[in-house]
């Protein structure tokens, strides 16, 4: 199951062969050799170490004056779709009906990702190479703030669950942690290859990027560095990450159409290990993106893998037998699809070139699928 090695990320040796999953632990230092040691290992930049979350103004997930002060024009809708697309706009839709509410267009750039902050308000459109924020209840054309720090293509966007904060992982080969209230890039460590996909551990204290030349890493938040750095496959790019809504499990779905699964385990110095558990040849084709159920499904748990075979494989967890099929293409449209039959019982149609990536808030779960 590919190479697992902890420790300075900076200081990296030969390329190690293919071969069972070989794991070293070593003892986090304390005090200020720890700190030193990881300034070498990933460099940082921002706020010292330990990592403080931004503090909420005005309570619970609140954003910055310039965002939270903001008069909404639109009734916010229980359930949040949104789509972008290679005509380069953003749209929104009824969930239920198929109905295009609003239409943003998105001229200076292609949008990689999208993402709903934790309170359904705002919309963060991932391109090149900034993050644009807009108003979810708004109907202007313009975004409410901007995130310019990358210098290269956007590819993963996400929030910490109170909305205190923004992640992003780029191709220029920095994940970053954002200020809302500012703007203003807050860390920075070096992946030193170009970011694919970042997600964030249940337990809000932890990054998790995967990039392009087959490097997963772990970003302790609180010791402000890399704590964990495994390699699946060799030179194979990792394409998407998911974990488990409750931290039990990890997912890395790469270039070859493989998913790796790892179960996760907390070591003795509150690192997380990862446990090999299962290797899944998912697709033909390169995957696009991987996703592991929400808390809502259980005791069901499934994963849903998207390729460029054009098809949607829906697996269940445990055995990870194939539950459904679900066949596609780029033809310019989003599509709802109901778990039981595995029938389209939705097409959302207005897009003039294939749709690149979606964004739901259905409020049955604290964050955004």
């Amino acid at each position: 199951m590919g190479v697992l090695r902890r420790g300075a990320v900076g200081q990296r040796g030969p390329a190690e062969p293919h071969g069972p999953t070989r794991m070293k632990h070593r003892r986090r230092r304390r005090g200020e050799a720890a700190a030193a040691a990881a300034a070498a290992a990933c460099p940082a930049t921002g706020t010292p170490s330990p990592f403080t979350p931004l503090p909420p103004r005005g309570g619970r997930g609140s954003l910055p004056p310039l965002l939270s002060e903001r008069r909404f024009e639109m009734a916010q809708p229980s359930v949040i779709l949104a789509t972008a697309s290679y005509d380069h706009s953003i749209k929104f839709w009824e969930a239920k009906s198929g109905r295009c509410y609003r239409t943003i267009q998105y001229l200076d750039s292609q949008i990689n990702r999208l993402e709903i902050t934790p309170d359904k308000r705002f919309l963060a459109a991932a391109g090149n190479p900034h993050i644009r924020l807009f108003d979810v209840n708004s109907n202007t054309q313009q975004p409410v703030i901007s995130y310019d720090s990358h210098t290269s293509n956007v590819m993963a966007v996400g929030f910490h669950c109170d909305g205190n904060w923004m992640y992003s992982g780029s191709e220029d080969g920095t994940v970053r942690i954002w200020d809302l209230r500012t703007a203003t890039c807050q860390r920075e460590y070096e992946s030193r290859a170009a970011v694919n996909t970042v997600v964030l551990h249940p337990n809000q204290k932890e990054l998790i990027s995967g990039d392009q030349n087959g490097n997963i890493r772990v970003w302790d938040l609180a010791a402000n560095s890399c704590s964990c750095e495994l390699v699946p496959e060799v030179d194979t790019a990792v394409r998407s990450l998911t974990v488990m809504w409750d931290g039990s499990m990890v997912v890395a779905a790469n270039n070859r159409g493989t998913c790796y699964v790892w179960r996760l385990l907390k070591g003795t110095q509150t690192i997380t290990c990862f446990e090999p558990l299962h290797k899944l040849q998912a697709h033909d084709g390169y995957i696009l993106k991987c996703l592991l159920s929400p808390e809502f499904c259980d005791p069901n748990r499934y994963l849903a893998t998207a390729s460029s075979d054009h098809t949607v494989k829906i697996w269940n967890v445990d055995g990870f037998k194939l539950e459904r099929t679900l066949v596609a293409s780029s033809d310019n449209t989003a599509r709802l699809w109901t778990m039981s039959g595995g029938e389209a019982i939705r097409v959302y149609t207005g897009h003039h070139k294939p749709v690149v990536c979606c964004a739901l808030h259905d409020g049955a779960e604290s964050t955004p699928s």
